[in-house]
């Protein structure tokens, strides 16, 4: 579990880092100008960090299933190994992804002034703001990014279907508690990281206001990373001692 949180708390600090340096130094210089480089770039690594984190976030669910349902093969099944298989297929699945779809946005062609009503170079509006045709790279966007959105995401839904079932057969209150424990941090993680996301685009595909798509983005690529190390650190006695002395 530490060794997937080291790489989560990676993948926050590299996610947060593609945006927010950025939208400081345009707040300070009073100025929103990027460059073409700048911008695929930047789109590049929000979606290869961005996508990593999806990814990691199914392993570690997977993870949680084989520690709460099969707790005696654990260290059989989830061996040095196989973990650091896992790794490297989140690595190359987000990696050939994010190649992808900055090659097709490499492809397309702008007009002199444009004017990006986001923070950052999103895909989606960078794809919108193009002057060619763009029938391709949308169908690509939406077969690739939902591919790769909805199979963690079942995923993760399967992982804690099993896990349910099975704590729900243990007979007593302790037990429980104990297994549903182990998986709560993960759990408000996973539920931070889609829930935000997916409040994101359905917002920016109901209204216009860019003002309110920017804010809801904020969320999910600001936020939630911040959040990550506080959540998981609860499970810290410590933490939790600290907490209850700070509020009483």
């Amino acid at each position: 579990m530490y060794f997937f949180l080291s790489n989560l708390s990676f993948a926050d600090i590299c996610f947060t880092s593609t945006t927010v340096p950025k939208m400081l130094m345009n707040i300070h210089m009073q100025t929103k100008v990027i460059t073409y480089e700048d911008c695929i770039m930047q789109m590049y690594f929000f979606l290869l960090f961005g996508g990593f984190d999806n990814f990691l976030l199914t392993v570690m669910a997977y993870d949680r299933y084989v520690a709460i349902c099969h707790p005696l093969h654990y260290m059989v099944i989830m061996n040095p190994r196989s973990c650091g298989l896992l790794l490297l297929a989140s690595w190359i699945l987000t990696f050939l992804d994010s190649v992808l779809q900055s090659l097709m946005a490499l492809r397309l062609s702008f007009c002199t002034e444009l004017e990006i009503s986001h923070f950052f170079c999103e895909l989606n509006q960078v794809i919108h703001l193009a002057c060619s045709d763009t029938f391709l790279n949308v169908l690509v966007m939406y077969l690739v990014s939902g591919l790769l959105c909805a199979v963690p995401f079942i995923g993760i839904l399967f992982s804690y279907m099993k896990i349910v079932s099975c704590v729900l057969k243990i007979s007593s209150a302790g037990g429980k508690y104990k297994a549903f424990s182990t998986c709560g941090s993960h759990l408000s993680v996973v539920s931070l990281f889609y829930g935000t996301g997916l409040g994101v685009y359905l917002s920016s595909a109901a209204i216009e206001k860019s003002r309110a798509t920017a804010v809801a983005s904020v969320m999910y690529t600001v936020a939630t990373p911040m959040l990550n190390p506080f959540i998981y650190s609860l499970r810290n006695k410590d933490i939790k001692q600290a907490l209850r002395k700070l509020f009483s």
